[in-house]
């Protein structure tokens, strides 16, 4: 027999677990000081990988896409993530500059959203920012080709081997299609669950060079 999926969705449950509260009327005049403050309050508390997000595009025709990136940064110029920009999302915002990011830290039933228009950082910062991470990472960006067609998994193997020796033998390898993008929030959304479903829902909306705040309807 297999496994039947909506039965065992029927039995997962969701914020079994103390959350904490949030008065909005505290909030701080910038999403990013709220932001900051949320996401030390989620290391604090052990969420796994809290720097994770969703990154939404969507190509020429405006298909929307999704998937799991890293947060490489953000403040006053925005959210930063990267990329190569010969990969399916670096195509999609050269078509279509504009993006969302989704944080999700169940361990405390909080979610933050993000959108607004993106555009890409110099060059020299870029390859800065890869080169400030780990050995792996510059492995991971020298093995490229990615989104292309894979013929096999040696194929894929081989290459990857390749790129970590030459990330241990040259750390400072550069990778001119290694891009880094920031996304710069027109509009930013702080959700904290409620075991009663009476969630917080709290909005800044970019106006001139200050933010509008105001409450959703869960």
């Amino acid at each position: 027999m297999g496994t039947d999926l909506h039965k065992l969705l029927r039995s997962l449950r969701v914020w079994d677990v103390e959350l904490p509260t949030f008065d909005p009327a505290t909030a701080p005049a910038d999403p990013l000081a709220l932001f900051t403050e949320w996401f030390a309050q989620a290391v604090a508390a052990g969420q796994i990988e809290p720097h994770t997000m969703s990154l939404a595009t969507a190509d020429a025709d405006g298909t929307p896409d999704v998937r799991v990136v890293m947060l490489h940064g953000a403040d006053a110029r925005g959210w930063a993530f990267a990329t190569h920009t010969g990969s399916r999302k670096g195509r999609q915002l050269a078509a279509r500059p504009y993006a969302a990011l989704g944080f999700y830290w169940p361990v405390q039933g909080r979610q933050v959203r993000v959108r607004g228009p993106v555009t890409a950082a110099p060059v020299e910062e870029g390859q800065a920012d890869l080169h400030a991470r780990s050995t792996g990472a510059l492995a991971a960006a020298l093995t490229g080709r990615q989104s292309e067609a894979l013929g096999s998994a040696q194929e894929l193997a081989r290459a990857s081997r390749e790129a970590w020796e030459r990330a241990q033998r040259e750390p400072d390898a550069p990778v001119p299609s290694w891009t880094l993008y920031r996304l710069r929030p027109q509009e930013v959304e702080f959700f904290q669950g409620d075991a009663n479903r009476r969630h917080v829902r709290l909005v800044y909306r970019r106006e001139g060079d200050g933010w509008a705040r105001g409450l959703l309807w869960p």
